[in-house]
């Protein structure tokens, strides 16, 4: 355990000084740039391989080194960082060893601040240089370090690699049912914004256009299909992507079943042989990739053959996400086959139909316990064998409830509906524009997947 006590500004000197000497590992370098803010996540992957490593950080973030020894030791607890002025040069990789130093330079008993000279090298080299001044505490203040929280690194950034992928196709037309609040209709619009989609907006006028004022948002150059009632803008927008005027739909503020009614209703000319069902795609930042859980928010409790389009829906996506032979972790309560537990008996049967060629495109195992489908540890730990446990790409829940809880656990922040004719955005209304936007990404790439002559859509 370490304790931290300050050093008030009536006892500190002139010329007083704290340091610190350590080699830095890849977790620090990591953690320097994300305190630092200077690159953005998706910039941190390592050329040549498939995974998110940085190697160096630039010297600027090692200023968090130096606000770090200001604030915990020198004067310590209770210092307000006032300016820093800095330069910097160079890069810091990891194994070297960095020396960092703060050295109080002059006081001024009117404000309470004090100037502190701030150098940092790694061996001869400088890569930091320059003056901080801060506000010192006046009172003593001593914490413990033992209640410091562990530090859990963005490993992946699933939002910002999306959005990357976005960037050189072409917005996709996108009808955007019932845009009647201010998180459905921004979010439409910053779709649009980050030319994700171009949106048709349906329903009633006066109250798009009421909530565009009260946001201070731009719809001019947007077409706005007419309707009169939630329903009716949920026919409107189906038959909008049954007439091939747009390749996406986007749920307002309007009820789940009143969209999803249309696009399974067999009038609507969007129901295809499979079996519809959703998939969110999990924003994990400790988990080293993709993450998709199904069916999450439509089938309530899927029989076998449903499972199987579920899955096939699944891993559709993944192909379309980058992931060539996703692997598909089919849940439940445990990993071996109980003929009490039913959703076993149908992770066996899924797992046979896989190997017979009835389900293709992914690896699938199962049954396998959550724990023992993302962890390698904990696979290992049950002596498990398999090409799926703890490197799980999809995760397959017994059924809504349980898939439910476990995506607003682990924070979802992309919702998509597959097995229809076009990608349908089925947000929560409680979801913020950030989730819209990041299931408007998705449904993106696939439509322009579905664009290619290679696809194979269900019919």
């Amino acid at each position: 355990m370490s304790d931290y006590k300050n050093v008030t500004f009536a006892e500190i000197e002139v010329g007083a000084s704290a340091s610190a000497h350590r080699a830095l590992t890849q977790t620090e370098i990591e953690a320097l740039v994300l305190v630092s803010g200077d690159i953005e996540p998706f910039q941190l992957e390592d050329p040549g391989t498939t995974s998110t490593q940085l190697l160096s950080v630039d010297a600027v973030g090692v200023s968090a080194v130096i606000s770090g020894m200001l604030e915990r030791r020198l004067p310590g607890p209770g210092t307000r960082i006032v300016s820093m002025q800095l330069e910097y040069a160079g890069q810091v990789t990891v194994g070297e060893e960095l020396s960092a130093s703060v050295t109080a330079r002059a006081k001024h008993a009117d404000s309470g601040y004090v100037e502190f000279d701030c150098d940092a090298r790694v061996g001869d080299r400088r890569v930091l240089w320059g003056r901080a001044v801060v506000e010192a505490p006046r009172r003593r203040i001593a914490y413990s370090d033992i209640a410091t929280p562990e530090i859990i690194l963005r490993r992946n950034d699933v939002f910002a690699r999306l959005l990357l992928d976005c960037e050189p196709l072409e917005p996709v037309t996108c009808a955007v049912a019932h845009p009647c609040d201010r998180d459905s209709l921004l979010g439409a619009l910053e779709a649009a914004r980050r030319n994700l989609i171009v949106p048709v907006l349906v329903g009633p006028p006066a109250r798009i256009r009421a909530v565009a004022e009260t946001n201070g948002a731009d719809i001019s150059g947007f077409r706005i299909v007419a309707t009169e009632h939630s329903h009716a803008s949920a026919a409107a927008a189906a038959a909008l992507a049954r007439a091939g005027e747009v390749e996406m739909l986007m749920k307002g503020s309007l009820h789940t079943d009143e969209i999803l009614g249309e696009i399974v209703s067999s009038h609507s000319g969007l129901r295809t042989e499979r079996r519809v069902s959703h998939v969110f795609v999990m924003d994990v930042p400790a988990y080293d990739r993709v993450l998709l859980v199904t069916d999450a928010a439509i089938n309530i409790e899927p029989t076998l053959a449903e499972k199987a389009d579920i899955v096939r829906n699944a891993i559709d996506l993944a192909h379309v996400l980058g992931i060539a032979m996703p692997k598909v972790a089919i849940l439940s309560a445990v990993e071996t086959v109980n003929p009490n537990i039913g959703s076993t008996l149908d992770a066996a049967a899924l797992c046979k139909m896989a190997d017979r060629g009835q389900i293709q495109g992914g690896i699938l195992d199962g049954p396998l316990a959550f724990d023992n489908a993302i962890s390698e540890h904990a696979a290992r730990t049950k002596s498990i064998k398999s090409p799926v446990a703890g490197r799980a790409d999809i995760l397959m829940v017994p059924n809504i409830e349980s898939g439910n809880m476990l995506a607003k656990q682990l924070q979802y922040f992309a919702g998509v509906v597959l097995g229809a004719r076009v990608p349908v955005v089925l947000t929560s209304r409680a979801d913020n524009v950030r989730m819209r936007i990041g299931s408007a990404a998705v449904a993106k790439l696939l439509a322009h997947a579905r664009r290619k002559p290679g696809w194979r859509s269900p019919q």
